[in-house]
């Protein structure tokens, strides 16, 4: 509450209102009575009123509070000096410099002190007769008469009227030459309290002082006489660091919020300017820059935005700003080359900006960003890779090794294949059938699905697919691979071949001819099925399996039902179940 009465009281202080600078401050003194600043700033303010004894009485009180503070003791100087104390005034100015020997406002009032002090004392030894309205003019009660009066009070607000009240109560005989003035009359009225009719300054003279004859002055004193003392001019107000850095700030947001405004208008070009004179006022914060960094990347300025975003980084680390506000920056850095980006290689700077970015801060957006670009590079890798012939003939040298028994070789050559032409089946089923005779049947069963994928119609798919699962011992789910390809090729020999083995292999099962070394292999491969474990821990078939080997009768109603017996199958092909 004090620092908001204070800006208010200099705020009123910069437009030249003294008095409400005044109440202001005291407002301010009010809630911070131990503040030396506001003090000070309301003798300044007292001073710009020419009332020198209430200015005094605070310049006192500054330096009562802040003995160490030289700019207390330039508003004592000031002080004494418009009350005409030239002695004290020198003293207080020179305290002053004790403690800051530099100051440029205290030489400058010590200077005016020992001039004002050295032209009195010249006066005084003139001994000039007094002028007859001379002691009207004397002492602060001329400012608080002209003040009282409210004709006059208006006319203190005018520097030229102020500058001739100033002449006239340093030589009482510069009035004739502001006679015509009809602002000096009127003020000299309220001194006299007598009232003048107007318009009648034009023929009034004040009697110059007559010097003796008998005793006339030396020309050095004239001179001297003739100096006029020095009015002290009010500082300007005490305003702190903090004060200012808040002020810049406050204007900073303001030019801030214009600049967004005006983005959510569409209106680029006038954010840009409003964002940039933020940036001009307060450069400690690199959000007037991000910000636009996302104005050029909207107007797909794509290089002026990555500029933006790299003296964000630089000055934020500078700053040792917000990670947040770093990775940010780095963010839309990413995506200005994202929008850049013609070929596969053109994303590998927005891949790395964003994975620095994550360094940072883990946003998913950013993360999410990260994800697409990869995605875009991959995809746009493969179109600048796809070339069907070239993806022909490798697949023709796979088969060649193949027959040769190369299998790792025909591997290779399958791959490069894939590369140049990803969707063409024939590849995968052939890379399918390297891989079952190195024993990859995981890759093996991996190249048939995806086979079959591209192409449901291609039997080799299923056998392959088949083929694996054959070896693989999941008799069951290869018998129902290749009743799967017979849909589509019904004459298919090799989908008939594998139907035929598969059926042995699961009726030797049923009949119990398989050997302990072999039953128990199954059984632990069987339990690793997710499907196996479904169903031996589903109540009702454990109860089913109860009745066939407990309840005859139970079991016969059990076998009328197809998806019990189809369990039931599957726990026989497992060799879970054995049928006697």
């Amino acid at each position: 509450m004090a620092d908001e009465a204070k800006a208010k009281g200099n705020a009123a202080f910069s437009s030249g209102d003294f008095n409400t600078a005044v109440k202001h401050f005291t407002d301010a003194i009010n809630l911070s009575p131990t503040n030396h600043v506001l003090y000070s700033n309301r003798s300044a303010a007292y001073a710009s009123l020419h009332q020198y004894d209430v200015a005094l009485s605070d310049a006192k009180k500054t330096v009562d509070l802040k003995p160490d503070w030289s700019k207390g003791y330039s508003r004592l100087g000031a002080a004494h000096l418009g009350l005409h104390q030239y002695q004290e005034a020198v003293s207080a100015y020179k305290k002053g410099l004790e403690i800051d020997p530099n100051n440029e406002a205290l030489k400058s009032g010590l200077v005016d002190a020992q001039s004002a002090a050295t032209a009195s004392a010249s006066r005084a030894r003139s001994a000039q007769p007094p002028n007859p309205f001379g002691d009207a003019f004397q002492g602060p009660e001329m400012w608080a008469k002209l003040t009282a009066d409210p004709t006059t009070r208006a006319f203190l607000q005018q520097p030229d009227f102020v500058k001739a009240m100033q002449e006239i109560q340093r030589n009482p005989s510069k009035l004739n030459e502001h006679l015509k003035d009809h602002r000096v009359m009127q003020a000299l009225g309220v001194l006299l309290n007598v009232k003048f009719a107007h318009g009648g300054g034009d023929d009034m003279e004040v009697p110059e002082a007559e010097t003796p004859s008998s005793s006339k002055p030396s020309q050095s004193s004239k001179e001297e006489a003739k100096k006029p003392e020095p009015v002290p001019e009010p500082e300007p107000m005490e305003i702190t660091e903090e004060e200012k850095k808040k002020e810049k700030k406050e204007k900073a947001l303001k030019e801030k919020e214009t600049g967004n405004a005006a983005y959510k208008k569409k209106d680029f070009e006038t954010a840009i300017k409003h964002y940039t004179k933020a940036m001009e006022i307060d450069d400690e914060d690199v959000s007037y820059i991000t910000n636009r960094a996302a104005v050029y990347l909207e107007m797909g300025k794509y290089e002026d935005c990555i500029k933006d975003c790299d003296k964000a980084v630089e000055r934020g680390r500078e700053l040792r700003a917000d990670y947040k506000m770093i990775a940010k920056a780095l963010t839309r850095k990413g995506t200005a080359f994202v929008k850049m980006a013609k070929c596969s290689k053109d994303y590998e700077p927005a891949i790395e900006t964003f994975q620095k970015a994550l360094t940072e801060h883990r946003n998913p957006d950013t993360l999410k960003k990260l994800n697409d670009a990869e995605k875009a590079k991959k995809e746009l890798e493969q179109q600048e890779y796809f070339d069907p012939k070239i993806a022909v003939e490798e697949r023709e040298e796979g088969n060649e090794c193949f027959k040769q028994q190369k299998y790792p070789e025909a591997v290779k050559h399958y791959t490069e294949s894939l590369r140049r032409n990803p969707k063409d089946p024939k590849a995968y089923s052939n890379r399918a059938a390297c891989y079952t005779k190195l024993g990859a049947l995981p890759d093996g069963l991996k190249d048939a699905e995806k086979c079959i994928e591209l192409d449901p119609t291609f039997s080799k798919g299923y056998t392959r697919k088949g083929a694996v699962q054959f070896f693989m011992k999941e008799y069951d789910k290869a018998l129902e691979t290749y009743q799967e390809g017979l849909k589509h090729d019904p004459n298919n020999q090799e989908l008939l071949d594998g139907v035929r083995r598969c059926v042995e292999q699961i009726n030797k099962a049923s009949r119990g001819d398989l050997s302990p070394e072999e039953l128990k292999e199954r059984q632990a491969k069987a339990m690793q099925d997710p499907e196996i474990q479904n169903i031996l821990s589903d109540p009702v078939m454990r109860q089913v399996l109860v009745d066939f080997e407990e309840n005859p009768k139970a079991a016969q109603e059990h076998t009328k039902n197809p998806m019990v017996m189809n369990k039931i199958q599957k726990l026989i092909s497992a060799g879970i179940v054995q049928m006697r």
